[in-house]
């Protein structure tokens, strides 16, 4: 099975060969009204539902409701609701597994089944309306299918990474430097991910921080096992490690932490095409309605203090449950920042993975679904 971080080129020829399919260029088919949607208060949801998007406070609290809230508003009709995400073992997906492990979709009248397959063969699949809904991120194979008129928009947000995280870039220390003083320029960064991810936006600023940009740095894709002996070995000189990973060279004076993904600001989580944002609204309400519930109740704060839990999410990621608990819990959170589809877009074009103006933030988000499911008008 080939890696959810597919290489921009298969993404970019996927993206381009799916609009031919659904001969829907320059057409934007997922344009979502809701003038006309009743949304009223919802018990349990106070004003801790709903936060200011324009806060980018790193210790800003995520939006919350009481533990079981939203209460589930069952469909009068069931529906099949099929969702595509790159893995099912990392812990960003967690809130799906646990909801339908819990039922929590079944009670809104959703029938879920959760697919495997890499976004850049997932994207044209929910443009056409094949599969309903993406938990990926809004990545430059996304904006560029946008561009060219797919009907998909990034409808709530998945998480953000603890303070204490250590997620993200690191590398070797040279001769006469220091942690704050590493030169990237020249340097060759080891990563899964490639420049067409969202992982770009926290890059490019690392990059401007330590003397560099994405144009003199040289990237090398490998696969999940490789980044880090990659980087111990003296293949790469940096590398981008995810959880757990980075906890290996943790303390070692040879390698610094230069920074990761922004604490507050989720980059990633639902894409939802036409089927949910046009053809079926109530359904697109109450799959993000069971989402934040299963939130509320389940990973509201330091979800890994409770053992038990540990052991259940261990068992549905199919991971080791002290390998769960060697990384701090993180931050679930189903809001999207203002603004940030706007700095992913200048990564995306610092890196030249993206072409034609750039999308205003209304043509890639769309906060109204989830406002709805809490009971908040915009």
């Amino acid at each position: 099975m080939r890696t959810p971080h597919s290489r921009l080129a298969a993404a970019l020829a996927l993206t381009l060969t799916a609009l031919a399919l659904a001969g829907c260029a320059g057409q934007d088919t997922g344009a979502l009204s809701t003038e006309h949607r009743d949304i009223t208060p919802v018990k349990g949801c106070g004003k801790g539902a709903w936060t200011d998007p324009a806060d980018l406070a790193p210790d800003r609290s995520p939006a919350r409701c009481d533990k079981g809230a939203p209460a589930p508003q069952r469909l009068n009709k069931q529906r099949e609701i099929t969702i595509a995400t790159g893995t099912l073992s990392a812990e960003y997906v967690a809130p799906l597994q646990v909801a339908l492990e819990k039922g929590e979709f079944a009670k809104e009248g959703l029938d879920v089944d959760l697919k495997v397959l890499p976004t850049p063969e997932a994207l044209p699949l929910l443009a056409k309306g094949e599969i309903d809904a993406l938990w990926a991120a809004p990545e430059a194979a996304v904006v560029n299918g946008i561009n060219g008129g797919f009907g998909i928009r990034w409808v709530a947000g998945n998480f953000s990474p603890d303070p204490s995280s250590k997620s993200g870039l690191w590398a070797r220390v040279r001769k006469g430097e220091s942690a704050k003083s590493v030169e990237l320029a020249g340097r060759k960064i080891g990563t899964m991910i490639g420049k067409g991810s969202v992982i770009a936006y926290p890059m490019d600023k690392i990059f401007a921080q330590h003397g560099a940009d994405m144009n003199s740095v040289t990237f090398q894709q490998l696969g999940s096992a490789d980044v880090l002996t990659a980087m111990t070995g003296g293949g790469v000189d940096s590398a981008w490690l995810l959880d757990p990973v980075w906890r290996k060279v943790d303390g070692d004076s040879r390698y610094a932490f230069l920074g990761g993904q922004p604490v507050g600001e989720p980059l990633g989580g639902a894409l939802y095409g036409p089927n949910l944002l046009r053809d079926d609204v109530d359904a697109g309400v109450a799959l993000l309605r069971a989402y934040i519930r299963t939130v509320n109740t389940y990973f509201a704060g330091d979800y890994k203090k409770d053992r038990a839990f540990v052991a259940e999410l261990a068992k549905l990621l199919k991971q080791n449950a002290d390998v769960l608990t060697s990384v701090p819990s993180l931050r679930m959170d189903w809001e999207i920042r203002k603004g940030t589809a706007a700095r992913l877009q200048k990564a995306y074009r610092d890196a030249g993975v993206t072409k034609g103006a750039a999308l205003p933030e209304e043509r890639l988000v769309d906060r109204k679904l989830y406002a709805e499911a809490v009971g908040h008008t915009p």
